[in-house]
């Protein structure tokens, strides 16, 4: 759900506009700061007058902004703070996935400095997947139907400079019963041995999907190109996925 004090604020001001003066004076203005300063540069009386008219102006796009966060990462667990809490482990073949802190043997440090642990890969594939309820994730299913909200994906992917890797991403938009709606899946990637080693993003969002989104499946995995046993495949951390405003 959404943090009220990330929204923009004319978005807040609007929602405000819908509250009864007197809740506005003896309640909303003693929740913060931010708060008291917008509710003592209202003009009462008149925002009293026409709250009544706007309380009917609500449209499904101001609910569905207020409702949702537009930029909450759904995916739980993304660089493995959590070990592997909320995946599941579909393929965990050779060696099996790992777990590894920031910037890993032959590696390179990720982009944001915040981010210190990634998932990694063995000499044969390893996949692992997460299953996103959106509608136990707070969005409506009318409003999914409706709106339609454009929901990217993005995944970091990276390697050893020692060793050549595989890596794959595929993405779900499933119904109620598991069908699939859309899907994007990236062609296998491969790196060989001795590249950059820097890390790299990928990304897609999905629009005009259609009605019965009820689910987001994303999967992803790859291996190393060498053979050796351990931990030298595809490493990967930081996966996203958000429904846009």
């Amino acid at each position: 759900m959404a943090d009220i004090e990330a929204l923009p604020e004319q978005v807040l001001l609007k929602i405000l506009s819908y509250i009864p003066a007197r809740e506005l004076v003896l309640i909303c203005r003693l929740v913060c700061q931010q708060w008291k300063m917008l509710v003592d540069g209202l003009d009462l009386q008149v925002h009293d007058e026409r709250s009544l008219k706007q309380k009917e102006d609500i449209t499904e796009e101001d609910a569905f902004y207020f409702c949702t966060s537009a930029k909450e990462n759904l995916i739980k667990n993304p660089c493995g703070e959590e070990e592997f809490a909320f995946w599941e482990l579909t393929n965990n073949d050779g060696d099996g996935w790992k777990v590894e802190d920031l910037p890993g043997d032959n590696g390179k440090p990720f982009p944001n400095q915040k981010i210190q642990k990634y998932f990694v890969t063995s000499f044969e594939w390893c996949q692992k997947s997460q299953l996103i309820n959106l509608v136990l994730e707070g969005f409506e299913a009318e409003t999914l139907d409706n709106i339609q909200p454009p929901v990217t994906v993005r995944d970091w992917y990276a390697g050893r400079h020692d060793s050549g890797f595989d890596y794959e991403l595929h993405v779900e938009l499933l119904s109620e019963d598991m069908s699939k709606i859309q899907e994007y899946k990236t062609d296998m990637i491969h790196a060989p041995q001795w590249s950059d080693a820097e890390w790299k993003e990928i990304s897609n969002t999905f629009t005009d999907y259609g009605p019965g989104v009820r689910y987001v499946k994303f999967t992803h995995g790859g291996k190393d190109s060498q053979c050796w046993a351990g931990w030298y495949g595809a490493r990967v951390t930081n996966s996203t996925v958000t429904i846009d405003q």
